[in-house]
C-alpha cells in the first residue's frame, strides 16, 4: 500500500527528527483550532494525530503533513454551537465519504485548471494568515479572565526568544545539516527558559494536552433524514475546503521538491482519514501548508516523516504532556515566522508590474479573500475571475475577412475562437440583407467551443434562409453539423475536410 521510502540509517534518522519537529509545532496549532471550532483541545489533538497518520499512509503526497486546520475549523463553529459536537463528528464522517467519492471519480485532476496567479495568491494569502495567527501568542491571560497584549519586559523576552529561534534556524544549516535546524532551535530556547527559570509563555498556558488513546465512538445522533439534512451542507463545505487546501498544498510541494504527487489518491487518503477521525472523536482536517513546509525544510521527504510526526504527537498526549507543556511558545512562533518567510512568494512583488493587469488583480484578490474569508472561497473566486478575464479577452479576437470568389459567391473567412463570450460579436459581424444570394462561411481558422457557439451558428443560418439565400458552412466538425437544428437540411455543410474535435454541448440533435 505504501513505502516508508528510507533505504539507509541516515535517511531514517532525518525523517524521524523532522517528524519530531513537526509534532512539536502541531500541538499549539491543534489546540488553537479546537478553540476556534468550539470543541475540547483533545478533539483537535486527536484529529491532528489520526488525520496526520492516515493521510500519510493512504495519501498521494509523501512528506505532506495533515491535521486539524483553521480553514475547516471556522466552518464547524455554527454546527457545534447550534447542534453540538456529536453532529460535528457525523458531518466529518460524511465529508470523508464525499472526499473518497471525489477521488474514485478522479476529480483531483481538476486542480490543474487553477491558474498560476491563483496559486501565487493562495500561497501569499496563506502566509499572511499563518503570520496573523501567531500574533495572538503576544497576548497574555488576565487573572480575572480575558487577554491583553504583552508589554515591557515580557514583550522583550518573548520577542528576543523569537529572534534567537529564527537566527538558529537561519545559521545552523551553514555549519551542519545533520540535525534539523528547527528542532535544534526549539531545544536550545527550551533549555534556556527551563535552565534559567525565565518567566515567559509556554505551551502549558494554552491547555492541558494529557489524554488517553482515542476510542471508537459512533456519533450520538439520530440516524434520520433530518440529521442528514442538517449535516449535509457542512459536510459538503468541509469536503470541498479539505480537498482544495490539500491539493493546492500538494501542488506547492511538487514545485518545491520537483516531484509529482498523486491528486486522486490524495482525495481518497484525505477521505479515509476524515471518515475514521469522525468515528474516533476527532474534528477532521486536511493538509497543513505551514507544517508541511516545516517538514520539507527540515529534510522530510518520505511518508515516514509524516507518520513519525503523528506518532510523536500521540506520545505527547499519552506520556510526555509534562515535558511538552514547558516548551516556550516563543520558540514555536519563531519556527512559524520562518515558515511565513519561506512560504510567501516574494518574487510576486517583483513581477507584479510585469505581468498582465488581470493576472496581477487575481493574485492580489485571492490573497485578500484568503485573509478575509477562507481558502476555498478565495480559490473559487480567483478561478472564476481568471476565467471571466480570459473569456473577455478572447471574445475580442474574433473577426472575418470577406471576398468574392471566382463563382460569384461571397466568402467570409472566420478567425478566432467561437464560444459563449464571442457569440454576440460573431452575429454582429454579418449583415445577411446586404449579402448576395450565395454565401460561404469558412470555419477553418476558427474553433467552435461550446453549445452557445452552435446556437449562434444556427441563428445566423436561419437568418440567411429566411431571406431566401443559400448558405454554405465549411470546415465544421460532424458534431457541429448534427447540432444545427434550426436550419436543418437547407444549409449546406461541407464535411469533407472537417476538423476532429468535440463541442461542449448540452444536447444532441
Amino acid at each position: 500500500m505504501f513505502q516508508l521510502g528510507c533505504a539507509n540509517r541516515a535517511c531514517f534518522q532525518n525523517e524521524v527528527l523532522s517528524g519530531l519537529t513537526v509534532a512539536l509545532a502541531l500541538v499549539p496549532e491543534a489546540v488553537a483550532f479546537a478553540f476556534v471550532a468550539g470543541v475540547e483541545p483533545l478533539v483537535g489533538l486527536y484529529a491532528a494525530f489520526m488525520v496526520g497518520l492516515l493521510a500519510a499512509i493512504f495519501g498521494g503526497r509523501p512528506g505532506m503533513i495533515s491535521g486539524a486546520t483553521g480553514a475547516m475549523a471556522v466552518v464547524m463553529v455554527s454546527l457545534v454551537a447550534d447542534h453540538g459536537v456529536e453532529y460535528l463528528f457525523a458531518a466529518v464522517v460524511l465529508a470523508g465519504l464525499l472526499q473518497i467519492l471525489a477521488g474514485v471519480a478522479r476529480l483531483g485532476k481538476f486542480i490543474r485548471i487553477v491558474p498560476h496567479p491563483v496559486m501565487l495568491g493562495f500561497v501569499n494569502g496563506l502566509a499572511i494568515v499563518i503570520f496573523l495567527a501567531q500574533l495572538q501568542q503576544f497576548q497574555v491571560k488576565l487573572p480575572g479572565g480575558g487577554h491583553e497584549w504583552m508589554s515591557g519586559q515580557a514583550l522583550w523576552v518573548f520577542s528576543g526568544f523569537i529572534i534567537l529561534t529564527m537566527a538558529i534556524i537561519h545559521f545552523l544549516p551553514k555549519f551542519t545539516s545533520a540535525f534539523p535546524a528547527s528542532l535544534a532551535a526549539i531545544l536550545v530556547v527550551s533549555g534556556l527558559v527551563i535552565g534559567f527559570n525565565i518567566d515567559t509563555t509556554v505551551v502549558g498556558d494554552l491547555a492541558d494536552i494529557k489524554g488517553g488513546l482515542p476510542s471508537f465512538h459512533l456519533p450520538a445522533v439520530p440516524f434520520s433524514m433530518g440529521t442528514f439534512m442538517i449535516i449535509l451542507p457542512y459536510a459538503v463545505i468541509l469536503a470541498a475546503i479539505g480537498l482544495i487546501e490539500s491539493l493546492l498544498t500538494l501542488s506547492l510541494i511538487d514545485e518545491v521538491t520537483n516531484t509529482r504527487g498523486r491528486g486522486n489518491r490524495e482525495c481518497v487518503g484525505q477521505g479515509i482519514a476524515n471518515t475514521v477521525t469522525g468515528l474516533f472523536g476527532g474534528m477532521g482536517g486536511c493538509a497543513m501548508i505551514g507544517q508541511s513546509m516545516i517538514n520539507i525544510n527540515s529534510g522530510g521527504r518520505k511518508r515516514l516523516s509524516a507518520i513519525a510526526a503523528a506518532l510523536f504527537l500521540l506520545s505527547f498526549i499519552l506520556f510526555a504532556s509534562d515535558l511538552i507543556k514547558d516548551i516556550p511558545m516563543a520558540a514555536l512562533v519563531g519556527v512559524m515566522f520562518v515558515v511565513v518567510l519561506g512560504t510567501f512568494e516574494w518574487s510576486s512583488l517583483r513581477i507584479i508590474k510585469k505581468i498582465p493587469r488581470t493576472d496581477a488583480f487575481v493574485l492580489i484578490l485571492v490573497s485578500a479573500v484568503t485573509v478575509a474569508t477562507d481558502l476555498a472561497i478565495a480559490v473559487v473566486v480567483g478561478v472564476i475571475v481568471a476565467a471571466l478575464a480570459f473569456a473577455w479577452e478572447h471574445a475580442r479576437h474574433i473577426h472575418i475577412t470577406g471576398y468574392d470568389d471566382d463563382k460569384g459567391s461571397r466568402v467570409y473567412e472566420l478567425s478566432g475562437p467561437l464560444f459563449f463570450g464571442s457569440v454576440k460579436s460573431f452575429l454582429e459581424l454579418f449583415k445577411p440583407e446586404n449579402d448576395p444570394d450565395d454565401v460561404i462561411i469558412e470555419f477553418q481558422n476558427s474553433r467552435v467551443a461550446d453549445h452557445s457557439a452552435i446556437e449562434a451558428i444556427d441563428t445566423l443560418a436561419d437568418r440567411y434562409i429566411k431571406l431566401g439565400k443559400k448558405l454554405h458552412l465549411r470546415h465544421l466538425s460532424a458534431e457541429c453539423r448534427r447540432l444545427l437544428t434550426k436550419a436543418g437540411d437547407l444549409v449546406e455543410v461541407n464535411v469533407m475536410e472537417d476538423p476532429n474535435y468535440h463541442v461542449a454541448a448540452d444536447k444532441l440533435a
